[in-house]
């Protein structure tokens, strides 16, 4: 009988896969990160991985034995990557190899998008207060941090916009939501002097689902439309208030 079982025993033990090496699996997993150009999503490091790793301990782990050092495993549009830690940036400042540079017009229009979005240009324009320029939407365009949503229900069916991952990417967001609300937007001084009586911060959302008053963009999309009537005097907004934004 005990021959019998013993022999049992050695036949499962035959067949069940090995354990994957958990130190091996983290070795790995720090080596694709450390390579990779991009961040990486948990699924596509996990095919990567030993068959059978447990892809959330690794990235737990990692994460911790990071948290201490000049680098740091953060989580940046959902993936994963390496990234200077934040208090030693200011040290790494004069390694920037090619600066930004946004017109304050290009900052304003990027905010009022990350945080009303689906929005239209006339919708940007009716909240700046002022015309916006087409260069500085194709400058936000450009950069990747904008895209094309769809078309807005209404009379012209203007283009909406919203951002992109790689917005959240550059400025080391893991989502939208992450943007700063009110009261910190207030402690970083950002905000100044009286706020008027109900004003508030939009819950900023970038769902990629078009909502119930947009239609998805077809093909006519670089077909000229008629001209919108204005509803501001155009303006150069561009030459004043420059700031600089590092470009990684």
């Amino acid at each position: 009988m005990d021959k019998r079982m013993s022999a049992v025993a050695h036949k499962l033990s035959v067949d069940l896969p090995a354990a994957p090496d958990h130190a091996e699996a983290l070795r790995t997993a720090e080596a694709i990160l450390f390579a990779a150009r991009e961040p990486l999503s948990a699924q596509e490091l996990a095919g990567r991985l030993p068959q059978g790793s447990d892809i959330g301990a690794v990235l737990t782990d990692l994460a911790e034995q990071y948290a201490p050092r000049g680098v740091n495993l953060v989580q940046v549009a959902g993936k994963w990557t390496f990234r200077t830690a934040g208090d030693l940036s200011f040290i790494l400042a004069r390694e920037v190899v090619e600066p930004r540079k946004l017109s304050r017009a290009a900052m304003e229009t990027l905010a009022i998008v990350a945080y009303h979005q689906p929005v239209t240009r006339a919708e940007i324009e009716e909240i700046r207060g002022v015309a916006t320029s087409k260069g500085t939407l194709d400058t936000l365009l450009e950069t990747g941090w904008i895209r094309l949503r769809g078309r807005r229900k209404a009379p012209g069916r203007p283009v909406t916009y919203g951002t992109t991952p790689h917005f959240l990417e550059h400025f080391g967001l893991n989502a939208v939501d992450d943007l700063p609300g009110l009261e910190e937007l207030k402690g970083a001084g950002l905000l100044q002097g009286r706020i008027p009586p109900g004003f508030s911060v939009p819950v900023p959302s970038d769902d990629t689902t078009l909502r119930a008053d947009e239609d998805p963009l077809e093909d006519d999309l670089f077909q000229p439309l008629p001209p919108e009537p204005a509803e501001f005097p155009e303006v150069d907004d561009e030459p004043d208030g420059e700031a600089y934004l590092s470009q990684e």
